[in-house]
């Protein structure tokens, strides 16, 4: 059975709206583009890494509308990998309409969502959710995700959407590699997804030390 990891940009806020541009998502959001200058070369080696291995991709209507328009008409090569990797992979959209897919290699998925996944789980090794947020909610909910990479970037923006905004459910992940931080203090975390549920405790047990006694 092949992965699904989630690819999110987000602000120390944990704000996933709308990172690439002003025109991405306007409904409201007065910060549309906010990751744009944030990006550098080690970020964006790091991206270009995630990619690595990508054999299909699953996006949300609107993420897929934005890519379809940019994509396609982007020149390939060994400076544009990334061009050359999204215009070959089959593209999976996930909507609730009959939407238009024009670019090459586009498929809608079914309209049960968890069904839809375990099938393109079996039909490719590497699967990557590309922003989505309303997608990305509902495969955290459903726990039909099996690594999330997560880009948390040194702003506060007190609006937006938010990456867990009516999509958590209490899951414990695992860290897959040491968090790698940039220059400009964009730090790259990569996890993987859990068995189980949070547990707790009581840290005023004797035995963790931090009783008032004497």
């Amino acid at each position: 059975m092949g992965l699904v990891h989630i690819e999110l940009f987000a602000t120390l806020d944990l704000v996933g709206q709308a990172p690439g541009g002003p025109d991405e998502d306007p409904a409201g959001f007065p910060f549309g583009g906010w990751q744009a200058p944030l990006l550098q070369e080690v970020t964006g080696a790091q991206i270009a890494a995630a990619y690595e291995g990508t054999d299909a991709l699953l996006l949300g209507r609107r993420t897929y509308d934005i890519f379809a328009g940019y994509w396609p008409h982007q020149k390939g090569g060994p400076d544009n990998e990334i061009a050359d990797l999204f215009n070959r992979v089959p593209k999976y959209v996930a909507s609730r309409g009959k939407p238009d897919l024009p670019w090459a290699a586009s498929t809608q998925l079914g309209p049960d969502l968890a069904d839809a996944v375990r099938e393109i789980r079996d039909r490719h090794e590497h699967v990557k959710v590309v922003g989505s947020l309303d997608l990305v909610q509902s495969l955290l909910r459903e726990k039909l995700f099996d690594r999330l990479d997560l880009w948390v970037h040194p702003i506060v923006l007190g609006v937006g959407k938010k990456v867990f905004d009516g999509g958590a459910v209490p899951t414990n992940v695992t860290l897959l590699a040491p968090p790698v931080a940039s220059p400009n203090g964009t730090v790259y975390l990569r996890y993987g997804l859990a068995g189980g549920t949070p547990a707790t405790g009581d840290m005023s047990a004797p035995d963790r030390g931090l009783t008032n006694e004497s």
